[in-house]
């Protein structure tokens, strides 16, 4: 049977004081997206609001994983993305949450998203998240009241890359965050390709790492 996945898209465009336009970022989106499709996958998509998600990074379009995803089926689904309290979560073989600066305005408190990360990491299931994405992970509590993220390797988008490019609009530094909750925190040069994982949590730093991190996801979905 065709593994499920559920990609789950933060609804913010604006962030910081001077409200720089934002979205979710397109290769974290499509890249994924491509590689959970090659894979014959199921693919839906969910956003915190239900409202139809915004994408960053149009520039890119020339990538012909980013071309398909925009001509093809990808964003057609990812703006009818349901709206999260409404998908039956437990039905789905992994999670992925795509960057961008959105989902640090709307992911690092989100009660549902905290309580669907908890429980889709519980149950066995695969949770990957890439670049700004793991700002889903913070605040998350597990069933034996202790942070989802102590003593876990991961990455995401780093300090130093943040200082060259959105340090004055984000409204925290996501490495720091991630580390301040006790995870092990891990990378390479920034915007080179770099993920990780720490059995059934996946996750990547920065654009370039998309694909990696699917492609752990998948190694990890096929070998259940």
């Amino acid at each position: 049977m065709s593994k499920k996945i559920l990609i789950i898209v933060s609804n913010a465009c604006v962030i910081g004081p001077n409200n720089r336009r934002t979205g979710n970022f397109l290769p974290e989106v499509a890249h994924p997206y491509a590689e959970f499709d090659r894979a014959k996958y199921q693919i839906d998509f969910a956003s915190l609001t239900g409202d139809t998600p915004f994408l960053d990074a149009l520039n890119l379009a020339d990538d012909p994983d980013n071309l398909a995803f925009l001509v093809g089926k990808g964003w057609a689904s990812m703006q009818k993305a349901k709206k999260l309290s409404d998908v039956e979560v437990s039905q789905y073989d992994a999670i992925f949450m795509p960057g961008g600066l959105a989902p640090m305005v709307d992911m690092p408190e989100h009660p549902l998203l905290k309580k669907v990360v908890k429980e889709t990491y519980e149950r066995g299931a695969v949770v990957g998240a890439v670049c700004h994405g793991p700002a889903s992970l913070l605040n998350v509590k597990l069933s034996n009241d202790t942070l989802l993220l102590a003593g876990k390797n991961i990455s995401s988008f780093t300090n130093e890359e943040e200082e060259n490019y959105a340090k004055a609009d984000v409204p925290f530094e996501l490495e720091t965050a991630l580390t301040k909750q006790g995870a092990l925190f891990h990378k390479t040069v920034p915007w080179q390709a770099f993920s990780i994982a720490d059995k059934n949590l996946v996750t990547g730093q920065n654009p370039a790492s998309a694909k990696g991190v699917a492609e752990k996801m998948i190694a990890l979905l096929e070998s259940a």
